[in-house]
């Protein structure tokens, strides 16, 4: 039986002791019988997709992204148009879709399910030309992702004291938002296109998405009281924000999202610039994954 390939692409931020961590659950949880493996460390910004592409053009089964939503995205970009398949092995800070997917966060169990190679596919969103995998956004994220991307610690406790803070500096915009012709103009303190479920952190912000749906999910969330940015929060993290008065719900293939001073937005966490008009699409069932 010809064993299948697979690539392990993992983002060595954690140093040594990650590379250990993989390697040792690899060796000790993936049937070697059916599969055979390498391990490969990016070394620079967008690396993973350069070694994604190959491992695909070298007739590779799956690659397994090793960490958060910036890596999955990474890998995805690589793989794009290709049939290889996605692996996750969530080893990031929020990891949002490996939560959405239900793909333990425990390593051993994260290969276990890689070994047992149940088949799905995922829709991809698309920005402009950058495709997503979790979620974008133009407002307040793409703020706390431009931040949280500059500081030196990671972790809840880092992101928490980010959104904190900078729930009462932020100032609102009004955006001009289209989906699927529906016109409107929104003064938003966050305006959020997603595909999964969550920021990462369980921090749900659209817990009615499905990366299976072939659409995707709207959330603005609109002016507030920023006293209420804590209970909006809690809402958040119970998966019942879309109830609140200050939060509206859409879904849509085709979104636009416009204002004359936009600059900045977030695409799976990672932070970039932007036109001041981001039109939005879907790639229904796009990618091969391995779920659980």
């Amino acid at each position: 039986m010809t064993r299948r390939h697979l690539v392990f692409i993992v983002n060595p931020r954690s140093g040594v002791e990650r590379q250990k961590e993989i390697t040792a659950a690899v060796e000790n949880n993936l049937d070697a019988d059916k599969f055979s493996y390498e391990i490969k460390l990016t070394e620079y910004p967008r690396h993973g997709t350069e070694l994604a592409r190959q491992a695909a053009a070298d007739g590779a089964f799956a690659v397994v992204a090793v960490g958060g939503d910036g890596s999955v995205n990474d890998i995805v970009h690589g793989l794009a148009g290709t049939g290889t398949a996605l692996g996750i092995i969530p080893k990031g800070s929020g990891n949002g879709m490996a939560r959405t997917m239900g793909i333990p966060l425990v390593t051993d169990e994260a290969v276990k399910v890689i070994s047992r190679c149940n088949m799905g596919t995922m829709d991809l969103g698309v920005a402009n030309d950058r495709i997503f995998v979790s979620n974008a956004g133009v407002a307040f994220d793409a703020l706390i992702s431009r931040k949280f991307a500059k500081s030196q610690r990671r972790g809840f406790a880092v992101y928490s004291w980010l959104v904190t803070k900078y729930m009462w500096l932020y100032r609102t915009r009004r955006f001009q938002i289209s989906v699927d012709g529906q016109e409107m103009s929104e003064q938003a303190f966050m305006v959020n296109v997603a595909n999964g479920t969550q920021f990462g952190y369980n921090f749900r912000i659209a817990p009615m998405a499905s990366y299976t749906d072939g659409v995707l999910d709207v959330i603005i969330v609109r002016r507030f009281p920023r006293i209420l940015g804590g209970v909006i929060a809690l809402r958040a993290m119970t998966g019942t924000i879309h109830k609140s008065p200050y939060v509206r719900h859409f879904r849509g293939r085709s979104i636009t999202i416009s204002h004359p001073e936009l600059k900045l937005m977030q695409t799976d966490g990672d932070a970039h610039a932007c036109e001041n008009k981001i039109t939005f699409s879907v790639q229904p069932a796009a990618q091969k994954v391995i779920i659980p």
